[in-house]
């Protein structure tokens, strides 16, 4: 046997409240995906160290358009049993306080890949949902509950339970409010687990945020009454501020066959000890049982470890995987996410121009329903992405280029539109925190295609252009602070896109290729 240090996080970039699961010799981890589809992105490992993107499973079972920033698909949740995977998740519509519009869904497929069914329909008590199956046969549908009554705070209320006919595919019975959480509040997240003769409850407190936290609770019934860990929270960053991961809670469980146990949490890496532009990602953390049956951290302390070590039975290579090319000579690649919608051949072309994407244009910088942006995830501090783009256009409302995207509140975007007295031009827009600005910067082309570059350094980014690959590059604008580029509840996007607020008639861009290299030291 190997005991392997690897550095956390494991999955990184915009992957939170993940959720693992073992089935035999492999296993997956659910991430939340938010307002991008396809959604509920899944990783597959052998070994805990090396994870691959395997699928994502929700795909045309939900309408997202018009759902607002930081909505849409919550915290999944997977399991097996009787040769079907489950995967339970929120859909988001609504989060103006004091409501909360969320709605809780089941879907299974006999194998990850799917086919998936159509989603049965749950609840809306609450979002963050969880299915146990107990040793009995019963399943039982866990999930956060939303008061609106509460007058200070989150209006996290606590846990609640209610027993799922697998049958007539429904709730049953009465619902059970387990716990009521701790003085930590905003309690969520509940994963519920059974072992040595006790139902352990796992919880997410504090919120999302810096005071994010794990707190563990036991009962030999199922329905409670539930013992709080006298040590809680057994995870938090909360209160260690040099700690290079931060904001560490949402964690879940998996034994492996070794007998060691390990719980994935999510985390944030602030640049500057303050933005975290990458997002909410996932760290691993071996943990185990005490004597008188408490789960602790194998480190010995209550915080987040930069470096954890995994229990394996062979020697492992490392490899670097957040690079990632697409010269649009096949099939879209899994890689890419759009918001709100799903890439279809009605935008995005691969057929008409041999080699190249052809995108169609849709609706402004900042919609909810049609934004056509094809991106993927910053996944390094350190970056440099390249793309090439022929686009015609003949108004000042069409536009298509290379943006950093975060949300319709915050992205900076490079591309080519039309000026009346120079013709096809090169501009540059930022908004940062719902305050546009429009760079005076007008650089007229006179090729037909054109070459857009973002070189990524931590806080600041460049962006560059040159009409021929024998020319030097050139920068756009000055040098742009990308701090603004973190907050709310996902990561900072990178990606091309085509816009057409005239709507005469369907204008596209061809894009030959789009290649990301991450720069940063693993």
């Amino acid at each position: 046997m190997y005991r392997i240090p690897i550095k956390n996080p494991i999955l990184r970039g915009f992957n939170p409240d993940p959720n693992i699961l073992r089935l035999g010799d492999t296993y997956y981890i659910a991430v939340s995906s938010f307002e991008w589809l396809p959604g509920v992105r899944i990783y597959q490992s052998k070994d805990l160290i090396h994870w691959e993107h395997q699928t994502d499973v929700i795909t045309n079972q939900v309408d997202l358009r018009g759902n607002p920033q930081n909505g849409s698909i919550w915290a999944p949740q997977i399991s097996y049993s009787d040769g079907l995977f489950y995967l339970i998740y929120t859909d988001v519509k609504s989060t103006k306080r004091p409501f909360k519009d969320c709605h809780n869904y089941l879907i299974t497929a006999p194998n990850i890949t799917g086919a998936w069914s159509s989603p049965v329909y749950l609840n809306s008590s609450g979002f963050d949902p969880s299915l146990f199956h107990d040793k009995d046969g019963r399943k039982w549908l866990l999930n956060e509950i939303w008061d609106y009554r509460m007058t200070t705070g989150n209006k996290s209320a606590g846990i609640v339970m209610q027993e799922f006919d697998t049958k007539n595919q429904t709730l049953i019975g009465p619902v059970y409010k387990i716990f009521d959480g701790t003085e930590l509040a905003k309690t969520e997240a509940p994963h519920l687990y059974y072992y040595k003769d006790y139902y352990y409850l796992i919880t997410a407190e504090g919120g999302t945020g810096k005071g994010h936290s794990v707190t563990v609770c036991r009962s030999k019934a199922i329905t409670g009454p539930y013992e709080l860990d006298p040590d809680y929270p057994m995870l938090t960053a909360s209160d260690k501020p040099e700690s290079l991961l931060q904001c560490s809670g949402h964690g879940s469980i998996v034994q492996t066959p070794f007998g060691n146990w390990y719980m994935v949490y999510l985390c944030t890496r602030p640049l500057q000890k303050k933005a975290a532009i990458l997002g909410r990602e996932t760290a691993i953390e071996e943990v185990y049982w005490t004597e008188d049956g408490w789960l602790r951290l194998a480190s010995g302390e209550k915080g987040p470890s930069l470096l954890t070590e995994i229990v394996t039975s062979e020697q492992v290579v490392f490899k670097k995987a957040t690079d990632f090319e697409d010269d649009f000579t096949g099939p879209l690649k899994k890689e890419w996410n759009t918001l709100r919608i799903l890439a279809d051949d009605s935008w995005c072309d691969l057929t008409s121009r041999n080699g190249y994407l052809r995108m169609v244009s849709g609706d402004s910088v900042q919609s909810l329903f049609e934004h056509h942006i094809l991106a993927i995830r910053q996944k390094d501090f350190h970056f440099q992405v390249e793309t090439k783009v022929e686009f015609h256009p003949t108004t000042f409302n069409q536009m298509a280029g290379l943006m950093l995207y975060l949300n319709d509140s915050n992205y900076l975007y490079v591309y080519v539109t039309y000026e009346e007295e120079k013709g096809r031009v090169l501009r540059f827009m930022r908004c940062e925190s719902g305050l546009f600005q429009l760079d005076p910067t007008i650089i007229p082309i006179t090729r037909k295609e054109i070459q857009l570059k973002v070189i990524g350094n931590g806080a600041t980014g460049n962006f560059c252009f040159r009409s021929d690959e024998e020319e030097p590059w050139q920068e756009i604008v000055s040098t742009q602070d990308l701090l603004f580029l973190a907050g709310g509840f996902t990561g900072n996007f990178i990606g091309i896109a085509v816009h057409d607020m005239d709507k005469k008639a369907a204008t596209h861009a061809d894009f030959a290729y789009f290649h990301y290299e991450g720069l940063d030291s693993y």
